[in-house]
């Protein structure tokens, strides 16, 4: 469950307390002793997610008890969430109330909608009026219910198919940690619209994209050219390059083809990276490394974004601002990092081998456990450097943010980490759930997915109705179905 979930670690894991593996380098201390702004895991830039909790109360309290006392009903689920508080540390329950009736919503007055999403929890019959009312602010909502809340969930899904319920899930669940997934999707949706990704490209044809994951979830982007990067990166002390390239030769299970030069020079990289997301309030970055970029920067960007991935931030290949956006959307899910792939198919064995030379170290999130790896060249250049991550097996989700209107994905096992010196250098097999088959002939929309450990299917679609986008499962059916 904890390789699941992974909220505990992720929320735990602000970059201010220097203790994650690769987290904040002796040169990014020395920034925060003198007063520029900490970068803050896991996306929102220190800003935390504002949700409405109501107690949603009937006046008729037959179910579930003519007894029901509804204030020791309300402590007992704050102190649910008082045992599961570090899944909230995020978390500001900025309006916080019982609600009677439909005029005890009335007298919130504006107060819903200064939230992220609502957070309604079903205490006992005789709820519709109120629960309408609240719909009718237009903010995503979660209802929570307990078994005998009362009979009202035999119209939840009706409700939820009329215009007035688009925006409305229903957990009937007696499990109280469902509590912690409820606000994940209110999660991703904050963390889209605080976002700040850096893209260090020269390229001028992304704009129109930009434009419009700003309109729809309120993401920025802001370009980086290259000789800002240069700038910064001879601002980089070599003595903190050189501390970071010893870290990271010395927990390497070995260096097999790069040079300590090269290592020194992809390490101070990084910390320009670091020093990058500071100025700039930043979250994500990413470069055009095979575009306008190749060979244009002092090393290549892998271990920098890599790094970045295991502090829980984004370091994004190949200046693909989609694969950017599902990074965010993903961790906000979960907590974890996305591994970005390039796939082959293997039909035999209804998998899908999903490779690329950059595999995060840290896909359990930033206090999960680290993945052994190697140093070694990028492969299909030979040049370079970049870990060569051998991942655990485990259920995993994979994704890709389709415009903003399409959210393809499909579900698997990993079963294996090939160390083979065929494709990227970081490999891991995936049985597919559904057919490996259906996968490649509905396949669209190029290479890249990404890979984030859990089943996220229930997240995805809650999230996904929340923000209008189609969820397609690309091994059951075609997108343009």
């Amino acid at each position: 469950m904890a390789h699941e979930l992974g909220r505990r670690e992720f929320l735990q894991a602000s970059v201010a307390t220097g203790a994650i593996c690769f987290g904040l380098s002796q040169f990014a201390s020395a920034q925060t002793a003198a007063g520029t702004p900490v970068l803050v895991s896991p996306g929102c830039r220190g800003t935390k997610v504002k949700i409405a909790r109501l107690y949603l109360v009937g006046t008729n309290k037959l179910w579930p008890t003519p007894k029901l006392d509804v204030n020791a009903e309300r402590k007992r689920y704050e102190a649910e969430f008082d045992r599961m508080k570090d899944d909230f540390a995020d978390i500001d329950f900025a309006v916080d109330e019982i609600i009677e009736s439909a005029a005890d919503v009335n007298k919130l007055g504006d107060r819903l909608q200064g939230v992220d999403g609502v957070l309604v929890i079903h205490m006992s019959m005789g709820t519709t009026d109120s629960l309408k009312q609240i719909l009718a602010a237009k903010k995503p909502t979660v209802l929570f219910a307990l078994p005998y809340s009362g009979h009202e969930w035999t119209g939840f899904g009706a409700l939820r198919r009329q215009p007035e319920g688009a925006l409305l899930e229903c957990m009937l669940t007696a499990d109280m940690n469902e509590l912690a997934a409820a606000v994940r999707p209110f999660r991703a949706i904050h963390h889209l619209r605080e976002a700040r990704i850096l893209n260090i490209t020269a390229r001028k044809d992304q704009a129109a994209y930009n434009d419009s994951i700003k309109k729809k979830f309120g993401t920025e982007t802001v370009i980086i050219d290259r000789d800002r990067v240069l700038k910064t990166y001879e601002s980089i002390p070599e003595a903190d390059a050189q501390a970071e390239a010893e870290r990271w030769m010395k927990q390497a299970q070995k260096v097999v083809e790069p040079s300590k030069e090269e290592i020194v020079r992809s390490c101070r990289l990084a910390l320009t990276f670091e020093k990058l997301l500071n100025e700039e309030k930043a979250t994500v970055i990413t470069a055009d490394c095979y575009g306008s970029m190749y060979h244009q920067l002092p090393a290549f960007p892998c271990v920098g974004f890599v790094r970045l991935n295991n502090m829980g931030l984004g370091g994004i290949c190949e200046s693909d601002m989609a694969a950017a956006v599902t990074h965010i959307i993903l961790q906000g899910l979960c907590g974890k990092p996305a591994f970005i792939s390039d796939p082959t198919l293997d039909t035999s064995t209804n998998s899908i081998i999903l490779a690329h030379c950059l595999g995060s170290i840290k896909m359990d999130g930033p206090k999960g456990e680290a993945a052994p790896y190697r140093l070694r060249t990028i492969m299909e250049r030979q040049e370079g450097c970049v870990p060569q991550v051998f991942m655990r097996k485990g259920k995993v989700t994979q994704a890709r943010l389709i415009g903003t209107d399409l959210m393809l994905y499909f579900t698997g096992d990993v079963t294996d980490a090939p160390d083979d010196e065929r494709g990227c250098r970081t490999k891991i097999t995936v049985k597919v759930d559904g057919d490996a088959e259906k996968l490649w002939e509905n396949w669209s929309d190029g290479l890249h997915r990404s890979t984030v450990y859990g089943n996220l299917t229930k997240d995805l679609r809650r999230f996904c109705r929340f923000t209008g986008i189609r969820l397609v499962n690309e091994a059951e059916e075609l997108p343009n179905a």
